[in-house]
């Protein structure tokens, strides 16, 4: 783990991937031999023959759903140097957004990659933005070389769960 990385989890913060809803989670415009499990999912990212591709042009529109509220601290996006994506914008509980839905909708932040970024170095999140979020979209917008497709090696979320109260939990208590 690079010491970047190390610093985002020293903080409290954790990889959120073990509260990712993967019967949700979607990817548009990604190659289907380069899907976005390469990039996210535990054991695949860490595979340097493994990636995430986009298929007809460089912009790619990920949506990650969440089993529990989050509280979204970091994101890590690894990446090759040309192909790495560049600008991103991130939006918080937005469902069901397609290409044309990402101008329509202010984003909750936009984020500019640098070369350090695309190395492992996170970025921390405007946190105020981010503090009950049940749902991510990442819309990579360009990539860093201006190229037709766009990589992304690794993508690690990092915050901490929302402590909520499960109603089911609650006994009632009978009226005397």
């Amino acid at each position: 783990m690079s010491s970047a990385a190390t610093s985002a989890t020293q903080r409290g913060q954790v990889d959120l991937i073990d509260f990712v809803d993967w019967s949700g989670v979607e990817c548009l415009n990604q190659s289907s031999s380069h899907s976005l499990v390469n990039a996210m999912k535990q054991g695949y990212r860490d595979d340097d023959g493994l990636h995430l591709e986009s298929d007809s042009d460089e912009q790619l529109l990920i949506y990650v759903p969440f089993t529990q509220v989050i509280k979204l601290h970091s994101i890590l996006i690894n990446g090759p140097e040309d192909e790495g994506p560049r600008n991103l914008k991130l939006f918080a509980n937005k469902e069901n957004m397609g290409f044309s839905d990402v101008n329509e909708y202010p984003p909750s932040d936009s984020i500019v990659l640098s070369p350090e970024n695309l190395k492992g170095k996170p970025v921390i999140v405007k946190y105020v933005k981010f503090q009950s979020v049940r749902s991510l979209t990442i819309f990579v917008e360009n990539n860093q070389g201006g190229n037709d497709i766009s990589k992304v090696h690794k993508i690690i979320l990092y915050g901490t769960t929302v402590d909520t109260t499960n109603m089911k939990d609650l006994k009632k208590i009978e009226d005397h």
